[in-house]
């Protein structure tokens, strides 16, 4: 594994650390570009560790590293610009590897253990463009041949971007909860949370087509969306249907049905809506989810202050 490559320590921990990314690929098939990573990784940790200690270090250097070390590690590592998710990945390689050596009795992985890892940015859904959200969910689009499992999945993504619900709320819905000429719905979200979303005209023809067309009784106390057989229908089966259609429609693969819900909200964001409404309609309970949902930072929120309101 290391090649020609100069690793910066003792024959004895050399040796140890050899036989530990053999295992790594060999016993517990880790893919090849992890195991390149963690290889790295390490290598900068006993790089690290011959300035910080004096000379290279030895199983006899490492057998009891101190938390402090550690941190002292992550911070050279942060200064030279490794994000967040480099210092994790990391500190996951030194763990392993400290792990690898205490299970044969050669060092201790108290203090890796006992750190905590840099905690990880928010990662952000990215919205779908307007015009590629309305191909998601015409009718018109649908790959399943059978008509009326084609139209259930239309209506099912219409509310996801009409209604900004997530797919376990609508999935969730009765048939007595959609049934004709409402322009909202009463959504129980995370936590137990109701908030109202709207229902618009165009939701509201999905579901009718939809309902024409199933072949099975739609109980009013009952689920709305039926599967093929006729029992609840899986998130998965969305999921699945929506990768379909991302190859058939060349849309990213960041195109999943969650997508459509961050699309509602920064679509609407994007046409004059208010945050703190958008923030209701979603069900977050802090504006600062919003923001990060919505991906608006403060700076921008105080610029459109500056320059919207009167007294500014």
């Amino acid at each position: 594994m290391d090649g020609d490559i100069l690793i910066s320590a003792k024959d004895d921990l050399h040796a140890a650390r050899g036989a530990w990314l053999k295992m790594l690929a060999r016993e517990r098939r880790l893919a090849g570009l992890t195991v390149e990573a963690y290889e790295r990784d390490t290598r900068q940790f006993l790089t690290f560790l011959t300035g910080h200690l004096g000379g290279p270090p030895g199983l006899k250097d490492i057998s009891n590293l101190r938390t402090a070390d550690l941190r002292a590690f992550l911070a050279r590592r942060r200064n030279d610009g490794a994000g967040a998710r480099t210092l994790g990945r990391g500190l996951a390689g030194v763990r392993s590897l400290l792990r690898f050596l205490e299970k044969r009795g050669l060092a201790s992985a108290a203090g890796a253990s006992a750190m905590r890892a840099p905690k990880q940015p928010k990662s952000l859904p990215k919205p779908l463009t307007a015009v590629d959200a309305k191909r998601v969910v015409a009718v018109g689009e649908q790959l399943n041949e059978e008509p009326w499992i084609a139209a259930r999945n239309a209506a099912v993504l219409t509310l996801l971007y009409g209604s900004g619900l997530r797919i376990s709320e609508a999935l969730g819905l009765t048939a007595g909860e959609v049934s004709g000429g409402e322009s909202v719905l009463r959504i129980k979200g995370k936590g137990g949370k109701t908030r109202l979303v709207p229902l618009l005209p165009v939701a509201l023809t999905a579901v009718a087509e939809y309902r024409r067309l199933c072949p099975y009784h739609l109980d009013p106390q009952g689920l709305l969306f039926r599967g093929a057989k006729g029992g609840p229908l899986q998130p998965a089966i969305i999921q699945r249907e929506m990768q379909k259609m991302r190859s058939a429609l060349n849309l990213p693969d960041t195109a999943t049905p969650h997508a459509l819900r961050h699309s509602f909200a920064t679509h609407l964001l994007g046409r004059g809506g208010d945050l703190r409404t958008i923030q209701e309609l979603l069900g977050h309970a802090s504006l600062s989810t919003t923001q990060v949902y919505t991906g608006v930072d403060t700076k921008r929120l105080l610029d459109i202050y500056d320059r919207a309101h009167p007294r500014a």
